[in-house]
C-alpha cells in the first residue's frame, strides 16, 4: 500500500493539445499572440512594472511675501505687510491670506443692547433672563430690556461693547492687491524603503535662480504668485477673496530611482477644494476673528477684527521605484494566463458558423470526451424465462439472484458479428455449422447436477455454492430446465469450432491451435454477446454477469489445467465483443 502512494505521487500529468493544420487559425493564433505580447510589453514599460515601489514622507514649510496700501473702513489707510495678512497658521502643511476685513474698534468691558439677530427682542424686563447665555449671542444676559434703536429693544448683555454689527463682507475685497503677493514652499520628502531624500530645491537652484524665476517660465520655481494659483484652480481672484475659500496645493513625485533612466522632479497642481457658491451652502467662504488690544486713558479697549481669506493646503503624494528581479519575474508570471483569451477565442470562433461546421464537429470530436455522472457498481442480469434484460445495483448484504431491479431494459440482437462468423465456418469444408450434430472435435457433454446439494437461490438445480455474493445468480427467475442444457447454448456457447472462428476473427494471424484458457475466455464473451446483445445497447457504465450454472458448465468444457480458477469477474459489455481479457 505504501509502494503504490508513492508510485502514485511520483507521476507527471499534462493536458492534452489538439492540432488543428490550419493556415487561417494560425495566422489568426499569432496575431492574437502578438498583439497581446505588445499590450503586456507596454503596460511594462510604461508603468513601470519591473519595479518595487515606496510612497513618500514628506515635511512643508511656507513663507509668504507682500506689503500693500490699505484702506480699512474705521481705520483709515495704512501698510499692511506679512504680520498683518498672513498670522502663523496652526495647521500642518497649509497657510493662510488675509483678503477682506470687518472691523469694530473701540470695545471695552461693559453693558449694551444684543444684536437683534444674534439675541431675542423684548418688551418688559420679565422677557430676558439674568445670567443666561445662547449660542449666536455676544455676551451673557443681565435681565434688563434696553433699547437697540428707536423701533426695537433686546436683552442688555454683559460684553465687550459696542458688539460687532456687521456680517457680510465687504464688497469688492479690501485685499486684492494680495493677488501679487508670492510664497515659496519647501518640501523635503525621504522614501525610506530606498534611503533617498529630496527636496522640491533642486539641488541646481541658486539663490540668483531663486529671486528671478517665475513659474510661467519654469514649472519647476517653487515660488508661486497667489493670483497664479488661484487662476489655475479655475477660479477668479477677485470673487474668491471676497468670502474666502480653501485652495489645495497638490506636489506630485513620480520618482524613477534606476541609474539609467533616474528621473525625480515634482509636478504642481492646483484645486479648489471647498464649496464654490454661497447660495447653495450655510457658512460659505473661510474666516476667523482676532484682536488687538491697547489701552486708552488708562481703560483696556480693544479692535475686533473679522477676517476673510484664502487658506492653502499643501498636499504632497507620490511614489518611487527602483528596478527589482522579483517583480518583473511576478509580472511575468501573472500575464502568461492573457495569452488563454486566444484560446479562448479561437475555440468560440470554431464552434460558431464563423468557421466551418464540418472543421467544428471535428474538433469537438476530438478535443471533448463527454461523460456521464453515472452510478458505480450497476449490473446486468438476463434471465432466460424474462424477455428482458435487468439492471441490478451491487449489493453486499444481498446475492445477486434476490436484488431487486433497478431498471429494466430490452436485449438487442447482434445479426452481424454471428453473421460474420458463420460466413468464415461455411468457407472451411471441413465444417458444418448448420448440421444438427456436433462436430467430432467438440462432443456433447450432458449436464449433470453438482456434486453437492444446489444453494436454495438456485433454480434450476445445476448450480454449484458459492461464497461471492455476486456470483450468486441462476440463469432462471422460475423453476425450470437449465439454459446450459439447450441446443443452442452448446451451438452458440460450447462449439468449439465457433469458439476458434471467433477467435480467429478477432486474431486472423494469431496461433492455429488455441488453449482451453482461451477457448474458455472466449466462451465467456460468446455468453454475454448472446444473452445481452452488443455493446451499444446496454449502458456503458453497467457490466453484464454470467450466471453459476452456465459458468460450471463452461469450466467442464473447458477446464483449466491446474483445476484453479480465479473466479467470475463481471464481464463489460465493450468485452463481450471481443476476447475477453478477465482471469476466469
Amino acid at each position: 500500500m505504501r509502494c503504490s502512494c508513492l508510485r502514485g505521487l511520483c507521476q507527471y500529468e499534462t493536458t492534452k493539445l489538439v492540432r488543428i493544420q490550419s493556415v487561417r487559425l494560425g495566422s489568426l493564433k499569432w496575431a492574437l499572440n502578438g498583439t497581446i505580447l505588445l499590450f503586456i510589453c507596454v503596460l511594462l514599460v510604461w508603468n513601470r512594472r519591473y519595479q518595487e515601489f515606496d510612497l513618500v514622507v514628506s515635511s512643508v514649510t511656507s513663507k509668504v511675501k507682500g506689503v500693500s496700501q490699505v484702506s480699512v473702513p474705521e481705520m483709515g489707510k495704512g501698510a499692511w505687510d506679512t504680520l498683518d495678512y498672513s498670522p502663523p497658521s496652526q495647521d500642518k502643511n497649509s497657510f493662510f491670506v488675509a483678503t477682506n476685513l470687518i472691523v469694530t474698534r473701540g470695545q471695552r468691558q461693559g453693558r449694551c443692547a444684543e444684536v437683534p439677530a444674534r439675541g431675542r427682542t423684548c418688551r418688559w424686563d420679565r422677557d430676558c433672563e439674568k445670567g443666561v447665555w445662547e449660542k449666536q449671542s455676544h455676551g451673557v444676559q443681565t435681565g434688563a430690556c434696553v433699547k437697540f434703536d428707536i423701533l426695537k429693544k433686546t436683552c442688555e448683555i454683559s460684553a465687550w461693547c459696542p458688539v460687532e454689527t456687521k456680517t457680510a463682507a465687504p464688497r469688492p475685497a479690501l485685499f486684492v492687491a494680495a493677488e501679487n503677493f508670492t510664497v515659496l514652499i519647501k518640501n523635503n520628502i525621504r522614501f525610506p524603503a530606498f534611503n533617498y531624500i529630496r527636496r522640491n530645491i533642486l539641488p541646481w537652484m541658486s539663490e540668483s535662480y531663486l529671486k528671478n524665476c517665475e513659474r510661467k517660465l519654469d514649472p519647476l520655481c517653487p515660488i508661486f504668485r497667489l493670483g497664479d494659483m488661484v487662476k489655475e484652480a479655475g477660479e477668479n481672484f477677485h470673487e474668491l477673496a471676497v468670502e474666502g475659500g480653501v485652495i489645495a496645493v497638490q506636489i506630485k513625485w513620480d520618482c524613477n530611482l534606476d541609474r539609467l533612466t533616474h528621473r525625480c522632479l515634482p509636478q504642481y497642481s492646483f484645486r479648489r477644494v471647498d464649496q464654490k457658491l454661497s447660495n447653495k451652502t450655510l457658512s460659505p467662504g473661510l474666516n476667523y476673528r482676532f484682536s488687538r488690544f491697547h489701552v486708552v486713558d488708562g481703560v483696556e479697549e480693544r479692535t475686533l477684527f473679522k477676517a476673510f481669506g484664502i487658506r492653502f493646503d499643501v498636499l504632497v503624494f507620490g511614489q518611487a521605484g527602483r528596478f527589482s528581479f522579483i517583480q518583473l519575474l511576478l509580472y511575468i508570471g501573472s500575464t502568461l494566463s492573457y495569452y488563454a483569451l486566444t484560446t479562448v477565442f479561437l475555440d468560440w470562433l470554431i464552434d460558431t458558423r464563423c468557421y466551418s461546421v464540418e472543421a467544428g464537429h471535428r474538433y469537438s470530436e476530438k478535443k471533448v470526451e463527454a461523460l456521464q455522472d453515472t452510478p458505480t457498481g450497476v449490473l446486468c442480469v438476463s434471465f432466460v424465462d424474462e424477455p428482458h434484460v435487468r439492471l441490478v445495483k451491487r449489493s453486499q448484504k444481498k446475492n445477486l439472484q434476490n436484488v431487486k431491479p433497478m431498471s429494466v431494459q430490452s436485449r438487442q440482437d447482434d445479426p452481424g458479428h454471428f453473421q460474420a462468423v458463420v460466413s468464415l465456418l461455411q468457407s472451411d469444408p471441413e465444417i458444418h455449422p448448420l448440421s444438427d450434430k456436433p462436430s467430432d472435435s467438440s462432443p456433447s457433454t450432458p449436464v449433470t447436477p453438482p456434486p453437492v446439494a444446489p444453494p436454495p437461490w438456485c433454480k434450476c438445480s445445476c448450480c454449484s455454492p458459492s461464497s461471492v455474493l455476486v456470483e450468486a445468480l441462476c440463469c432462471r427467475v422460475a423453476p425450470g430446465p437449465c439454459l446450459s442444457s439447450s441446443p443452442v447454448f452448446e451451438r452458440l456457447v460450447l462449439w468449439r469450432p465457433l469458439l476458434e472462428s471467433c477467435l480467429r476473427y478477432e486474431d486472423p494471424l494469431g496461433a492455429s491451435h488455441r488453449s482451453a484458457r482461451e477457448l474458455r475466455h472466449r466462451a465467456y464473451a460468446q455468453y454475454v454477446l448472446w444473452r445481452f446483445g452488443p455493446a451499444p445497447s446496454l449502458p456503458s457504465h453497467a457490466t453484464p454477469v454470467i450466471p453459476r450454472c452456465c459458468v460450471r458448465t463452461i469450466r467442464q468444457r473447458y477446464p483449466s489445467d491446474d483445476g484453479h480458477y480465479s473466479g467470475v469477474r463481471p464481464i463489460t459489455a465493450q468485452q463481450g465483443r471481443g476476447l475477453d481479457k478477465s482471469g476466469q
